[in-house]
C-alpha cells in the first residue's frame, strides 16, 4: 500500500500546482478585464460628451439659422436642384425647342 499511497501523493501534487497556476492565471484574467471594462467605460463617456457635444452645436446652428429666417438651413434641407430634363411650366412637352426641322431636299444627281 506505499505505493498507492505515494502514487497518489504525486498525482494529489500535480493536481495542486495546476489548480494554483489555474487560480493564478484567472487572477490575471480577472485583472485584464476589470482594466478593459474600465477603459470601455471610458471611452463610452467620451462618446457620450462627443455626441451630446455634436447635437448642442446642430441644435445651436439652427437655432441661429432660423434666428436669420434661413428655414431652409434651420431644417437641414437644403436648396433642391431643378431637373433640367423637365419642360418649363406651361411651354408644352417640346419646352425650349425651336420648330421641328423639316426634311432637307433631295439633291438632283445627274446622269
Amino acid at each position: 500500500m506505499v505505493q498507492g499511497r505515494s502514487r497518489m501523493d504525486r498525482l494529489n501534487a500535480k493536481l495542486y500546482l495546476q489548480n494554483c497556476f489555474i487560480m493564478k492565471e484567472n487572477e490575471r484574467l480577472r485583472k485584464k478585464a476589470l482594466l478593459l471594462n474600465q477603459e470601455n467605460q471610458a471611452l463610452l463617456t467620451e462618446l457620450k460628451q462627443r455626441i451630446a457635444k455634436t447635437a448642442a452645436a446642430a441644435a445651436n446652428n439652427n437655432g441661429n439659422a432660423k434666428a436669420n429666417g434661413n428655414v431652409a438651413a434651420a431644417a437641414g434641407n437644403r436648396t433642391p436642384i431643378p431637373d433640367l430634363n423637365a419642360a418649363a411650366p406651361g411651354l408644352g412637352a417640346h419646352a425650349g425647342h425651336e420648330k421641328a426641322a423639316s426634311p432637307k431636299p433631295k439633291k438632283a444627281v445627274a446622269n
